[in-house]
């Protein structure tokens, strides 16, 4: 099965469409699949639901997709760089389901395992826990969580083998892994393509049989969220 697209806009025809629950990679900007959110906005798909650990800045990442407002509800652990977000939410025209970041990187892990729910301690007694079923274990109180199980995973690798073995790089291997397991269609962007058998085995993170298409992106911008300078006396 050949793996390998020419382009990002190839690697989703025929699999996106309106109204997907979507897992994209990613921790800040760190790690995101830059060149297929791109092509995701090109796309002109609406209504969609992203579970992500966060939703971009303004003009970068998902912030693409808040600005053409083709996201209609994010699942997140921290939205707090985007001033288009928080503008559509106190409006009222953005869904949000805030999740605490290991309870969020634990639904994606569990729904790529086929484990439909689990219970945490994480959220007793505050809003996350509100609506949810809560069990007692051992005199503690826990509360329910639904794993995720997403229609399309877009992540980023640093390399693939051309049947889809993932090496990640660094931060880069933070939600990536759990956001590709959970995906019923998962789509990779990557910097570097080998052939199979380059990849030694210790140094493949995640199997190919998770990984359903590819798409190379030699040069991402990897852009930094708030690039600090300390000056040095005498500069």
């Amino acid at each position: 099965m050949k793996k390998l697209y020419p382009s990002a806009a190839e690697a989703l025809k025929g699999v996106v469409a309106d109204g997907q629950l979507m897992a994209v990679g990613g921790f800040g900007l760190c790690g995101i699949p830059e060149a297929l959110i791109e092509a995701l906005r090109d796309s002109g798909v609406k209504d969609l639901t992203i579970a992500s650990n966060n939703a971009g800045v303004d003009g970068f990442g998902l912030g693409k997709l808040l600005e053409t407002r083709q996201i209609k509800k994010m699942i997140a652990s921290y939205v707090g760089e985007n001033k288009e977000f928080e503008r559509q939410y106190l409006a009222g025209e953005l869904e949000l389901e805030f999740t605490p970041q290991g309870t969020l990187a634990e639904k994606m892990r569990a729904g790529g395992a086929g484990i439909p729910a689990f219970f945490t301690k994480t959220g007793v007694g505050t809003q996350v826990a509100e609506g949810k079923e809560l069990r007692e274990f051992d005199g503690q109180t826990y509360v329910m969580e639904r794993s995720i199980v997403a229609d399309v995973s877009l992540v980023k690798a640093w390399r693939a083998d051309t049947s889809g073995n993932l090496q990640f790089r660094l931060t880069a291997r933070n939600f990536n892994p759990a956001a590709a397991t959970c995906g019923k269609v998962c789509i990779v962007e990557v910097e570097e393509v080998v052939e199979l058998g380059q990849l030694q085995p210790d140094e493949i993170h995640l199997p190919g049989i998770y990984v359903h298409r590819i798409v190379h992106n030699p040069t991402p911008e990897k852009r930094i969220e708030k690039r600090t300078i300390t000056e040095k006396a005498g500069a």
